[in-house]
């Protein structure tokens, strides 16, 4: 239903806990090299724990080949602490992608620029920096989700 992208992740740890986040929501994953550590890395893997079996995922070799797997950038979401608007405040289309960039330095200013009304911001206090990765991306999608009535999802037990 929706689509979370990872520019150059550093920290495997954080890579498998968004696998996990993934995985129990149906959203594919993209992750776009160079990757700060191996597919393999065993701090990956065990984040990520046995939901790899049920993860949707494409690996880009870079940032302009995963553009052009987008197409339509109007479907395109950037996480930032320098965007205008709350996370909350806009419509995630089914199919969207939300795209947030390495742990160390987040997205590249070249892209925020090219989409200034599509940068999207954690609310938070000004003194910290930034929310953990895997906790931004479950924020989000788990937001995108809400809009849609947490379709395909089981809401209760029973369900």
């Amino acid at each position: 239903m929706f689509n979370v992208v990872l520019l150059e992740p550093e920290i495997p740890a954080n890579t498998g806990n968004i696998v996990r986040t993934c995985s129990v929501t149906g959203c594919s994953l993209h992750l776009i090299e160079p990757l700060g550590f191996s597919i393999d890395d065993k701090h990956l893997k065990r984040a990520g724990l046995d939901y790899w079996q049920y993860l949707d995922i494409h690996i880009h070799k870079d940032l302009d080949e995963f553009m052009r797997t987008v197409g339509d950038t109007s479907l395109l979401f950037l996480a930032t602490t320098k965007g205008e608007k709350c996370y909350s405040e806009i419509d995630y289309p089914e199919g969207c992608y939300l795209m947030f960039g390495k742990e160390t330095k987040g997205l590249p200013k070249e892209l925020l620029a090219s989409y200034p009304d599509q940068c999207l911001r954690i609310p938070m206090c000004s003194e910290v920096r930034s929310i953990n990765l895997s906790n931004s991306v479950a924020i989000f999608v788990y937001e995108a989700l809400r809009q849609h009535n947490f379709s395909g999802l089981k809401k209760t037990k029973d369900s």
